[in-house]
């Protein structure tokens, strides 16, 4: 969508619009421009150069209505500031009015009923801090500095998964601000079709000014890194399919190619063990059986509270580089694909980018495929493919980063090589515009249910956060 032209009539818009917001929420979180309005439009992704009108720092859901309100009143596209980490920028619209969450942060345990409630801003550091100083833990992706209620709309991959689901299973219920700036408490007994919508089916609905989600007695898992030279992967990755093939529930592995030490390509093996800490641990146990694979280059597995492996995610990947993302889904990594991803990581134009596979298996796949609006429940890998560069180039005309070229390539040759042997769809967190096909296979039978909630929740399409497909599903499509 292009920012209006700016004609008198947009400027006396503006000033309407800004007027209402500021009748109505404190005039200094309404920002426009200045240091302060600089410091909310930086996103995680460098590359992402969109310029919204207007920044509300949201401090209570009434203020939340209030700029749902004034976009309407004021036709002012909205969008919703979480974490701030999509790759697409998709917390910013051209000329639009951001309702910035990340000041709504707070956490609170309820240690009787394992349980927290969690503000719309908060990070997933955020929360598993909180939860383990009380002894617990939350279903969280990989690095604490992605929004705790992004990720869990969105499905929520995480090193949980076997023994606890998605984060969006462990969804109890969310404070939900609708476009048309009424707010709403569902669960399973209130609204249950907003409910069912919300576990997977992405900020799409309104906006989630807090969240209450399940937690677990797992503050310390067994976990670490274990790095393999890229000329061992054949037998690595043959290896690993067997062993993921049987993990139980207690062991989601995350494997992939990094960079090494060297700046070599390298296996990499990321386990985490939320079992028994004892058996976990154990030098023949399974933990450490996955540096026995072949001969390692690094070998740092142990006890560790989680709220420090997130915080190892997030210094490999800090905020402040240039990038893009795809993602394909396999049902396991034959020797084809491992071929097609070794192959890859050998290429790699960066030493900035990665491909991880994340492991969906156990409880993850127990829920009825049509109890949540998360579209895949059999046991499955999702492939993350992600382009990270560095760059001191200004952006050209449209907003592209000079001299990505290489790196977009890159990106998008390994996204269609991959095509043969995935899955139809993919994780929609990690979906964008540019794959409209897979976006239509995202939801697969849940995909009917799903628009209708939005025309009925959402009839204008006030919200466009992840992708939602249109039209019918593929369903029947089977990999090579």
């Amino acid at each position: 969508m292009q920012t209006p032209a700016g004609t008198d009539a947009h400027d006396e818009v503006s000033t309407a619009l800004l007027t209402e917001l500021r009748s109505r929420i404190s005039p200094d979180r309404v920002l426009t421009d200045g240091p302060e309005y600089a410091r909310a439009v930086a996103l995680f992704n460098a590359a992402v150069d969109i310029r919204p009108s207007v920044v509300v720092r949201c401090a209570t859901t009434a203020d939340v209505q209030a700029g749902v309100r004034a976009s309407r009143n004021h036709g002012v596209p909205l969008s919703v500031r979480g974490g701030g980490h999509d790759f697409w920028g998709r917390a910013f619209r051209p000329g639009g009015l951001v309702l910035d969450l990340t000041d709504m942060r707070e956490v609170r345990i309820d240690v009787d009923n394992r349980c927290a409630t969690v503000g719309g801003g908060a990070l997933s550091s955020d929360v598993v801090s909180a939860a383990e100083r009380a002894g617990l833990t939350a279903v969280t992706g990989t690095a604490g500095s992605v929004g705790m209620v992004g990720l869990t709309l969105g499905g929520g991959y995480g090193p949980l998964l076997g023994q606890f689901g998605l984060a969006a299973d462990n969804l109890l219920g969310a404070e939900v601000v609708l476009a048309d700036g009424s707010r709403v408490n569902t669960d399973a007994e209130h609204d249950p079709d907003l409910f069912w919508a919300l576990r997977g089916g992405g900020g799409n609905f309104g906006v989630v000014t807090s969240a209450r989600i399940r937690l677990h007695p797992v503050p310390t898992v067994v976990s670490g890194t274990i790095l393999y030279p890229i000329a061992q992967s054949a037998g690595i990755l043959a290896d690993l399919s067997g062993i993921l093939q049987d993990s139980p529930d207690e062991l989601t592995v995350d494997v992939g190619f990094l960079p090494g030490p060297d700046g070599k390509p390298t296996v990499y093996v990321a386990p985490t063990w939320s079992g028994e800490l004892e058996v976990g641990n154990a030098e023949n146990g399974p933990v450490r059986a996955l540096a026995g694979l072949g001969t390692p280059v690094l070998a740092e597995v142990g006890p560790v509270a989680r709220s420090v492996t997130l915080a190892a995610t997030d210094a490999m990947f800090p905020p402040g580089r240039m990038g893009a993302i795809r993602t394909r889904t396999v049902q396991s990594v034959s020797s084809s694909v491992a071929t097609v991803l070794d192959r890859a990581a050998q290429e790699f134009t960066s030493p900035f980018s990665a491909i991880v596979w994340h492991q969906f298996h156990g409880a993850a796949t127990r829920p009825p495929l049509g109890s949540t609006a998360f579209g895949r429940r059999e046991p499955h890998l999702m492939v993350e493919l992600i382009s990270l560069w560095e760059s001191d180039e200004s952006n050209d005309h449209a907003g592209r980063a000079v001299g990505s070229s290489p790196h977009l390539r890159w990106l998008e040759e390994l996204h269609a090589a991959l095509e043969p042997f995935s899955l139809p769809g993919g994780y929609v967190n990690f979906l964008g515009p540019e794959t409209p096909d897979q976006v239509a296979n995202s939801y697969g039978p849940n995909t009917q249910r799903l628009l209708a909630l939005k025309s009925a929740f959402d009839p204008d399409s006030v919200f466009a956060a992840t992708p939602l497909p249109f039209g019918k599903a593929d369903t029947d499509s089977t990999p090579v």
